[in-house]
């Protein structure tokens, strides 16, 4: 387990290491890496997500902004956080709502929708700023399931829960909405 989890950071130190000089910018919020380990032994996978956690303050004014429909337009792609573009890494293919993602670095981002189907894409381009999106590198793009919190949150918080051994679900939550996604190990 400690090795899988130092070659994945290792990995990670790399990527982030090589960033271009241009990604290179002033970070505005606080960031967070997070993962999750799917399968058995001896085949356990080891999926990692690192993002900008915005909050819904806005840093230069300290107002409250209305995320959804408003910093976060609808149906139009956004970075899925703040500052570096949402970096997804997978030791083995992973299954994402149908789209296959190769093992690797990924970029993720969001395209939510008010009244349609909100997406996750998934994208080959690394190592970018979240913007502009790059549209053009798209792996694919999933349905998310779209709900609602009891109490909402302040802050982007994205989640990697473990359904069962094969099985997890990426989270998108702020203000009082969740999108959600199951992504696998492909077989």
């Amino acid at each position: 387990m400690k090795k899988i989890a130092t070659v994945l950071l290792a990995f990670a130190a790399l990527v982030v290491g090589t960033l271009p000089l241009a990604a290179q910018q002033k970070r505005t919020s606080p960031h967070e890496s997070i993962y999750v380990r799917l399968g058995t032994r001896p085949n356990i996978t080891l999926v990692s997500v690192t993002y900008g956690r915005p909050y819904t303050k806005d840093p230069k004014t300290g107002e409250a902004r209305k995320i959804w429909g408003g910093l976060v337009a609808w149906d139009k792609a956004d970075r899925l956080g703040s500052d570096e573009a949402t970096l997804l890494l997978t030791q083995r293919a992973l299954v994402i709502g149908g789209v296959t993602v190769p093992a690797g670095a990924h970029t993720l981002y969001i395209v939510p929708s008010e009244n349609g189907a909100s997406k996750l894409a998934i994208s080959s381009n690394i190592g970018k700023w979240g913007i502009p999106v790059d549209e053009k590198s798209d792996l694919g793009r999933v349905e998310l399931a779209k709900g609602s919190m009891v109490a909402p949150v302040d802050q982007l918080t994205l989640a990697l829960d473990k359904k069962s051994d094969d099985v997890g679900t990426l989270k998108i939550m702020w203000e009082a909405t969740v999108f959600s996604v199951d992504f696998s190990v492909k077989k």
